[in-house]
């Protein structure tokens, strides 16, 4: 059997942990640069506070809510998502990190209610975060079992759908869209032929529907009706591809601080390649503006390296170079970013005597600096070319202490 453990507005949730005063209380998280709401706590979302809108609009809307405000701390969030992970580690046979706050398990034989209901009062315990958990014998059924667990009142955060009545009962009451990868325009086609609820997709032709949709569709159909068919995910694929990009946190006009940008998501870029072992020679980069008497300024670049590489200081030197001539005088830029493009691991890297190779002093230059970040965090080590505590960097007016990653930010207990 598979378990979904999905943490409850994951953001929000990681805001409480450490604020017990907040439980109750309406919670709010930003996205970058303090741009939209990207999560609500149960509260807030009660009280009607929407998702995905621009908080300059609900400004005055949330304020009367009463509601608390926080910026994004990606630093706070990302360390107790890791923790509830390496604790779910002991609960499964296997375990396939999804996103951020979810996790598919594979779980042993067992009391299967019982093992979920101890799942979520151990996260609960442990880590203050609340998740919900939905089992059931295929991921995709999984999936829906804990969106069920979720919604329906009744399921108290675990539900667990082990054989095909309990299955057929919740696909007859759900739409094909609500599915795991089943998109809307699908959705559309489906209805058109009549599959209006998940479980006559579930009693449709398999064969036609892949000779007309996608071998994804059969294998979809063949889960909601209990057979596996996605394994774990244990190790996924290298990226082919590494972007790293951010707008500012106001509107930049000298050159001189889009290559400290341009320098500073290199090097986060560069430690993204060197962390799943790879290496590029291609490097995308860009620059956006809106003027009023030009419209929409958008210019792009592709540098060629002179050979293999993940050393931070010559991409990003490479990178800075690169957007000079993309820099127009006057422009008030929101926006740049870099691409490391056809990314290669180092496992299948041919060496030749007569090409020049990133040299092993580069490599272990490399290795001291993530070593040295990994050990004392993000950024201890730096680019000077990326300056320090650049204005330009990420607006977070409301932003929590990072209280499990930073020395000065630990919480005190007085008593």
């Amino acid at each position: 059997m598979f378990a979904l453990v999905d943490c409850n507005t994951f953001y929000a949730s990681c805001e409480q942990v450490f604020r017990p005063d907040l439980l109750g209380q309406r919670i709010v998280v930003l996205s970058n640069n303090d741009g939209c709401i990207i999560s609500r706590n149960r509260e807030a979302k009660e009280a009607g506070v929407p998702e995905l809108v621009p908080y300059f609009q609900m400004r005055e809307q949330v304020e009367k809510l009463g509601c608390h405000v926080f910026s994004s701390n990606y630093e706070l969030y990302g360390d107790l998502s890791a923790r509830v992970m390496r604790l779910l580690e002991d609960w499964a046979a296997e375990i396939e990190v999804y996103s951020i706050d979810e996790a598919f398990l594979r779980l042993l034989p067992g009391d299967y209610p019982q093992q979920g209901t101890d799942i979520k009062q151990m996260l609960w315990q442990q880590t203050g975060i609340p998740v919900c958990v939905g089992i059931a014998p295929t991921k995709t059924l999984s999936k829906l079992a804990n969106r069920a667990a979720k919604k329906i009142p009744k399921f108290n955060g675990v539900c667990v759908l082990d054989t095909p009545d309990k299955w057929e009962w919740l696909l007859a009451r759900i739409s094909p869209k609500q599915v795991w990868g089943v998109g809307s325009r699908i959705t559309e086609r489906l209805q058109r032929l009549g599959i209006n609820t998940a479980l006559q997709l579930a009693k449709a032709d398999q064969k036609w529907l892949r000779r007309h949709f996608s071998v994804v569709l059969e294998r979809t159909i063949r889960e909601l009706n209990g057979e596996p068919a996605l394994d774990m995910d244990l190790e996924p694929a290298p990226k082919k591809e590494i972007i790293s990009t951010r707008s500012f946190s106001y509107k930049v006009t000298e050159l001189r601080e889009l290559q400290q940008a341009i320098s500073s998501y290199a090097a986060r870029a560069c430690e993204k390649l060197r962390r799943q072992d790879g290496l590029t020679q291609q490097l995308w980069v860009y620059l956006e503006s809106f003027d009023r008497t030009i419209g929409y300024y958008h210019r792009q670049a592709f540098v060629q390296l002179p050979h293999l590489s993940n050393d931070t200081r010559q991409i990003a030197a490479m990178a800075s170079t690169a957007i000079v001539p993309l820099f127009r005088e006057g422009l008030r830029y929101k926006k740049c970013g870099i691409g490391l493009l056809d990314v290669r691991t180092t496992k299948y890297e041919q060496h030749d005597l007569f090409t020049p190779q990133q040299s092993e002093q580069s490599r272990r230059l490399m290795t001291v600096l993530d070593g040295i970040n990994k050990r004392y965090g993000r950024q201890t080590l730096t680019l000077a070319a990326a300056g320090i505590n650049p204005p330009w960097s990420m607006k977070r007016d409301y932003m929590s202490p990072r209280y499990t990653t930073r020395w000065t930010d630990l919480p005190v207990v007085r008593c």
